[in-house]
């Protein structure tokens, strides 16, 4: 496949002319009933990794997953609310120990291959369980997962070995997205592979550049959407392109010019740019766990509470959110989001307070230096951190920290994400203290993805899937991450959540900087473009107005 044209243009190339073709094509088009065909160009900041549904965190993978699968339920955006779609009823015992799907009938993957209770079983033993032989992962939503059972062929049930509160709700996140039988017989490795995922959804894979492009086709077939979604049948449109476009403003300028229909990742400063020529700014919420910075107490530095109670004072996230971001960017006031269930207002506790912030490092026993640095036992307050790709700004923003810490006397060295050494750095504590991390879910069990030892594991807390030697370890945390996940009385779970929030500011665990949503820029012709519950892209019923 060849090279779209517009992968050559930069920031010049799309003046004045672009503008007045941007005003002309808005004035051309006007709202009407849905109309069928065309192929949508979504210009996509990074490739995809892995299309493993548990994998789906990535926005890049989630963005191809929510065209290619579908899931047991249906989030509503809107509601929140969970709906049926390929389940058409279930029921749920009284302890949330046993979960009972009857699905629709007649729905089948791609191949041929039926969607039944066996499918679904073992998509969601692979799922809950792993598959050590294949190198697949436990999903992070899956909490006391013990079996399935088939009832028949319809009708499957899992089994937990404890309350699990938030699996119906994990029934109908990315991560549980649908895929045939064929595609759980390969490796995870193989998964990288666009080509090998075979699922139920309103689009299938054409074929791949893998690193560069992607094409799907709309099934023709297909009619089992989510039962309550405004659209029905055969998706609108007959395809997708998926087009990789790293550099901000060839993204931009393929928009304006027409050479693209959505682009996802426009930042902060770029958002004027697009609505002054007459293009729409989606901003969904992720509605999970904050862009925050995080502490791996393991490492010496930042083992002693107030240090990171002084590092925490230090940052000023009002400079930030206003120097770095726009208004689709709130400041953070807890460790999740405004729009997350269970939130509560630490603002209280977060406050910038650089006079506290150097109080608490002389308690601390860091004096400042001849060089300007604090130092103890002739150790410098020295840290590294690796900026994250995927998140808006990051590395603009941890600079901005640097800043912040540098007149408290505390050196913050940020690090290329794309750096060799990133990886296996990120997971070992003595040489990254300090890293960015914020994970995205609408439902409370997203706190314990992102800080139990066997999920993300953000704090390297030992005990953790990829585990070195190491000491740090919060059974308090752990204990109230598992509460949650086990809570079946949704009074009591929301006091736990309220109750993590708090144990996790007053530890200074985490510096929360924003609430982060998923930006996107369309052209006025693209209508009825749909996001699920946390911001991934949702083509099934959208439509070009051409």
């Amino acid at each position: 496949m060849s090279r779209p044209p517009f992968l050559t243009l930069t920031r010049r190339g799309f003046g004045l002319m672009a503008l007045g073709l941007a005003m002309a094509s808005s004035a051309a088009f006007a709202q009407g009933a849905p109309k069928a065909g065309g192929t949508l160009i979504y210009l996509e900041q990074q490739p995809h990794t892995n299309l493993y549904p548990p994998a789906g965190g990535f926005y890049p993978n989630g963005g191809i997953l929510n065209q290619i699968t579908d899931k047991l339920t249906y989030q509503n955006p809107r509601t929140l609310e969970i709906e049926p779609w390929i389940a058409a009823s279930w029921e749920v015992n009284a302890d949330s120990t046993q979960y009972t799907f009857h699905l629709r009938p007649g729905v089948t993957f791609s191949d041929g291959t039926p969607l039944d209770a066996a499918a679904v079983a073992l998509n969601y033993d692979t799922f809950g369980l792993g598959v050590k032989e294949r190198n697949f992962p436990v999903s992070e939503v899956f909490n006391n997962y013990a079996r399935s059972e088939v009832i028949d062929p319809q009708t499957v049930r899992f089994h937990f070995k404890a309350p699990s509160p938030g699996f119906l709700q994990g029934t109908s996140v990315i991560g549980s997205g649908l895929v045939a039988p064929a595609t759980l017989q390969r490796g995870f490795a193989e998964l990288g592979d666009a080509t090998r995922i075979i699922g139920s959804g309103p689009f299938v894979v054409a074929s791949e550049t893998i690193g560069t492009e992607l094409d799907l086709k709309a099934r023709p077939d297909y009619s089992w959407g989510p039962a309550r979604h405004p659209h029905q049948g055969r998706a609108l449109l007959d395809g997708i392109r998926y087009v990789i476009v790293p550099e901000d403003g060839v993204r931009i300028g393929a928009l304006v010019s027409g050479q693209g229909d959505v682009v996802r990742q426009i930042q902060a400063y770029d958002e004027e740019q697009v609505t002054s020529q007459g293009f729409a700014i989606h901003a969904p919420s992720t509605r999970g766990v904050n862009n925050s910075i995080v502490f791996r107490p393991d490492n010496p530095l930042v083992a002693y509470v107030r240090v990171r109670q002084a590092l925490l004072h230090g940052t000023d996230t009002d400079a930030i959110v206003k120097t770095l971001y726009s208004r689709n960017y709130p400041k953070a006031t807890s460790i999740i989001a405004s729009t997350a269930t269970g939130y509560v207002d630490l603002s209280a506790k977060l406050g910038f307070d650089p006079a506290k912030a150097a109080s608490l490092l002389d308690e601390a026993g860091w004096t400042l230096g001849a060089s300007g640095l604090r130092e103890k036992d002739g150790q410098p307050l020295a840290f590294t951190a690796y900026e994250s790709l995927p998140q808006p700004q990051n590395r603009a923003m941890l600079q901005l920290v640097a800043q912040q810490w540098a007149t408290l006397g505390v050196k913050l060295t940020v690090l290329g994400g794309d750096a060799g050494s990133a990886v296996a750095d990120n997971l070992d504590p003595a040489k990254t203290a300090v890293s960015p991390a914020m994970v995205g879910r609408a439902d409370p069990d997203v706190i314990k993805s992102q800080y139990y030892p066997k999920n993300r594991n953000v704090l390297l807390q030992t005990g953790g899937v990829s585990d070195k030697v190491r000491s740090f370890h919060d059974d308090k945390l752990n204990g109230l991450l598992e509460a949650i996940a086990a809570e079946t009385d949704r009074a009591k779970r929301l006091a736990l959540v309220a109750e993590v929030q708090t144990y996790v500011v007053d530890e200074a665990y985490a510096i929360p900087i924003f609430e982060e949503p998923q930006v996107y820029g369309a052209a006025p012709y693209v209508k009825d473009l749909g996001f699920e519950a946390v911001g991934r892209p949702s083509f099934y019923g959208a439509w070009l107005d051409k």
